[in-house]
């Protein structure tokens, strides 16, 4: 397990932030969600624990009152951590339709970035992503790293309506936005799938930590399980990926 010299600032009267390495990467935000599970189970006066790529904010229940030795608490539960259960990780595998109709951006990120379409298809479901927060919609999945091959940057004019389940990339991620809002990523195929539920325990199926793989159905398919999905009959399929 890695470990890194990491940074506590006071936040404001009743939150402190954690800091790490100030970078997009892998390792280094599977120790934040690591970190923010030990937090979430060993320490008290816990009133949420927000993350970020490279980051933690610790929000209590009241005004802290001697912040060195929170700060010394937690470092010591950070060092102490391999004793620490860990939480269960999936590898989700989530249905796209990269069909033109879908595929808003498709030919934009074909042109700029010299690949053909078929390419473009088969080198974005041919890696596995890991989902690095959840935000900025409720559900909306920030996953990373895209291959070097579909890097783009975001659009400069965002457009006023992104569909619900649009597939998309924004320089080295790429993400799926839960419901129809504004946006600047550039959608590349849909998902039928819904990204977030009110109304379940655990409104949204993925976690930080977690993976996900895409695969490629047809427009048929799609209007298929977007049927399953309105009557509860289509189920994710997930592995159990610890190790």
């Amino acid at each position: 397990m890695n470990r890194y010299s990491l940074k506590y600032f006071q936040y404001n009267n009743n939150s402190l932030l954690i800091s790490w390495p100030e970078r997009i990467d892998q390792d280094i935000n599977n120790d934040v969600n690591q970190f923010k599970v030990a937090i979430e189970s060993n320490t008290s006066n816990i009133l949420e624990v927000r993350s970020s790529y490279c980051s933690l904010l610790v929000i209590f229940d009241k005004e802290i009152q001697d912040i060195d030795k929170i700060k010394s608490n937690l470092n010591n539960l950070y060092l102490s951590r391999e004793s620490l259960s860990k939480t269960d990780r999936f590898l989700w595998s989530i249905p796209v339709c990269y069909e033109k109709s879908f595929a808003l951006d498709i030919d934009l990120i074909s042109k700029q970035n010299k690949i053909s379409n078929n390419e473009i298809i088969k080198t974005h479901i041919d890696s596995v992503y890991s989902v690095y927060l959840i935000g900025f919609l409720p559900g909306f999945l920030y996953l990373g790293s895209v291959d070097k091959k579909l890097k783009i940057p975001r659009k400069k004019q965002p457009r006023l309506r992104v569909p619900k389940g649009a597939v998309a990339i924004a320089d080295q991620q790429t993400g799926i936005y839960p419901q129809e809002s504004p946006g600047g990523w550039n959608v590349l195929g849909n998902t039928p799938i819904n990204l977030f539920d009110k109304f379940k325990v655990e409104p949204c199926f993925a976690k930080p930590g977690d993976k996900v793989k895409f695969f490629s159905i047809s427009e048929a398919q799609y209007k298929l399980i977007e049927k399953e999905v309105e009557f509860g009959l289509y189920e994710l399929k997930k592995e159990l990926i610890n190790d």
